[in-house]
């Protein structure tokens, strides 16, 4: 289960089906938008406020977000709620009877692990987390497991009492494909593209958050040779803009709307300049590749970007407007690129779905 199809909850997802049915191809799955399904109506209002509240006033969420009076002062609205959502989530899982229920994001684990408690439901739940950052609304005593990425979330985890034994550092669920060993000449050759100069990718999730536009102005501005992938997402603003940039700008620059073989443009890249969401940032470290990270969301972004700061891994630029003067001295110092990318390799987990995937059916024997 997860929220919002256009998010690194559903790739987490996606990832995770996809290893369990590497290992299981007999295995029945069923994939839930777990938001979607029990309040339709409300699904694209909510988002619609939350992505308002994210570009309008920032701080808000930044208040909202693992703020333990917020928890505690909403923890019977939330009893509430998912009290309410049990007879829809009842025909759902009499339907389908599933043994174990995998969440990768927050608000679904803790209604199935709610109604698991009211209804003594045997089934396994695991809560899979998609950032470096725990938060309190995780906490779940019908969740079975958690799955996170880093010695600091168990830390964490365990300093709110999760017993050890429940707590899994498999990493954040990578697709598969990032752990290949692909060819940089022949993907280079395939973009037209040129394999032989730094590459720099431009990332803005599947929404296009965050400056793109400036970055782009930026960076076109430049003296040092390299070129540009940019990623667009959904944002329609940030394509029309670069459709013009690309018809009049001397440096070569592609740019996708939505693409599948993020894999092999990470795997061409010189650097990816993102915002540190969860998953990109586990996609990047998976192919050792460094950051530099622009205008993190409040929340849980901003613990994303602390982490990878501290691990060596990322570069943070406060000025867009600067940014080519920021990353020029470092695409000169290889020996800098070197260790960032080494730091980055060390804290990877490319093979976490498929761990996880058979975490999962390890469970199941014991249930037989």
């Amino acid at each position: 289960m997860y929220i919002t199809e256009v998010s690194g909850h559903h790739r987490a997802t996606l990832a995770i089906e996809q290893s369990l049915r590497a290992l299981n191809q007999d295995i029945e799955l069923r994939k839930v938008n777990g938001f979607g399904y029990l309040y339709p109506r409300m699904e694209k209002v909510v988002n619609k406020t939350y992505m308002g509240v994210i570009k309008t006033t920032p701080r808000i969420w930044n208040y909202l977000y693992d703020n333990p009076r917020v928890y505690r002062r909403t923890k019977r609205i939330k009893e509430i709620i998912h009290k309410k959502t049990h007879r829809k989530l009842s025909q759902l899982l009499n339907e389908f009877k599933p043994d174990t229920i995998i969440c990768t994001q927050a608000f679904p684990c803790g209604l199935v692990a709610d109604y698991k408690v009211s209804h003594h439901l045997d089934v396994d739940i695991i809560g899979v987390l998609t950032d470096y950052a725990p938060h309190s609304y995780w906490l779940h005593e019908g969740v079975d497991y958690y799955v996170i990425p880093s010695q600091e979330t168990k830390d964490r985890f365990l300093k709110e009492g999760v017993p050890e034994e429940r707590i899994k550092l498999f990493g954040l669920p990578v697709d598969p494909k990032f752990s290949e060993e692909l060819d940089k000449k022949e993907i280079a050759i395939k973009l037209g593209l040129n394999d032989q100069i730094p590459t720099l990718l431009i990332m803005g999730g599947g929404q296009g958050l965050g400056p793109i536009k400036k970055i782009v102005a930026s960076l076109i501005k430049s003296a040092a040779d390299f070129q540009i992938i940019v990623l667009a997402g959904t944002n329609k603003k940030v394509l029309t803009f670069l459709r013009k940039v690309q018809k009049r700008n001397l440096k070569k620059m592609i740019f996708f709307e939505f693409t599948d073989q993020v894999h092999e443009l990470m795997t061409l890249a010189t650097l990816v300049i993102t915002k540190p969401g969860g998953m990109t940032t586990a996609e990047a470290l998976s192919k050792g590749l460094p950051m530099v990270i622009v205008k993190p969301i409040p929340g849980q972004e901003m613990y994303n970007a602390k982490y990878l700061l501290e691990k060596g891994v990322a570069i943070r630029v406060n000025h867009i407007n600067k940014i080519a003067q920021d990353i020029e001295p470092l695409l000169n110092d290889q020996e800098k690129l070197k260790s960032m990318s080494h730091c980055a390799l060390a804290i990877s987990h490319p093979h976490s779905s498929i761990k996880i995937a058979q975490f999962i059916f390890d469970l199941e024997k014991t249930r037989v």
